[in-house]
């Protein structure tokens, strides 16, 4: 079957920093742009940051630009969201998420083909 795993998850104290990975099994994501999305509780899901196929474009939700980097690792079929100086407004459920749009990105997250089951990012002292 064709699915995306994250890891990487953790509770961590603010200023820290972790690294998510999402890697793909049943299928090669070399042709799709991948992204990394959010839910909080009570919250809407918003879209964090995306990476074209090429890498040649990424887009970063506001509110973490500077602080998040998205890339990716075609070789190993994984897609990795690095983030640090973390906040706890950060604190959510993290997906990672697969669709065909070119060699572009956008964190509109309703057109994506695959969606993983998601990683909790806590952020408290």
């Amino acid at each position: 079957q064709k699915q995306l795993v994250e890891s990487g998850g953790d509770l961590v104290q603010p200023g820290g920093s972790l690294r998510l990975s999402c890697e793909a099994s049943g299928f090669t994501l070399t042709n799709y742009a991948l992204g990394w999305f959010r839910r909080a509780p009570g919250k809407e899901r918003e879209g964090v940051a995306c990476v074209s196929p090429s890498s040649a474009i990424t887009n970063y939700l506001d509110s973490v630009k500077g602080r998040f980097t998205i890339f990716r690792d075609n070789a190993k079929n994984t897609v990795y969201l690095q983030m640090n100086n973390l906040k706890p407004e950060d604190t959510a459920e993290y997906y990672c998420a697969a669709e065909r749009f070119g060699d572009r990105c956008r964190l509109l997250g309703i057109t994506q083909l695959y969606w993983g089951q998601g990683t909790q990012v806590t952020v408290s002292s």
